[in-house]
């Protein structure tokens, strides 16, 4: 099963928890084994796995990457001025695989999956593949 989902991000720079969401599908699909590949088709966006019991990781993860990849730098040759964003979609990538076991999401304790959005606020969409098996 393959499915789109429509989201709208705020910032420039947000990891919006999709847990909920993705486990939501999970349950509709009717899969109880087998895996869910959740993947970004934006090349400004990505999707990863972290911790989402304190939100002070998010902040500290996002502000890092703005240390790393600083929005404006005199070397940048990119037109449309947002090759930072391209990094940081580089670095938390575009996909996450998620095992299914008894219809549940196989994730750490403190562990979400995020929507990643670097170049925003923006309406964007990602896929969710549930396959069995």
């Amino acid at each position: 099963m393959l499915y789109t989902v429509e989201i709208s991000t705020s910032k420039r720079d947000e990891m919006r928890d999709i847990t909920r969401d993705c486990l939501s599908y999970v349950r509709k699909s009717g899969v109880q084994q087998g895996l869910l590949l959740v993947y970004c088709p934006h090349t400004t966006a990505g999707i990863a796995i972290n911790e989402n019991a304190d939100p002070d990781v998010k902040h500290d993860v996002l502000m890092r990457m703005d240390e790393v990849y600083p929005w404006e730098h005199p070397k940048y040759r990119h037109a449309e001025g947002n090759t930072a964003s391209h990094l940081k979609s580089i670095t938390a990538g575009t996909s996450q695989t998620v095992i299914i076991h008894d219809g549940e999401l196989l994730l750490g304790r403190w562990q979400g999956i995020y929507f990643c959005e670097f170049d925003g606020p923006r309406r964007r969409q990602y896929h969710l593949k549930i396959m069995e098996g």
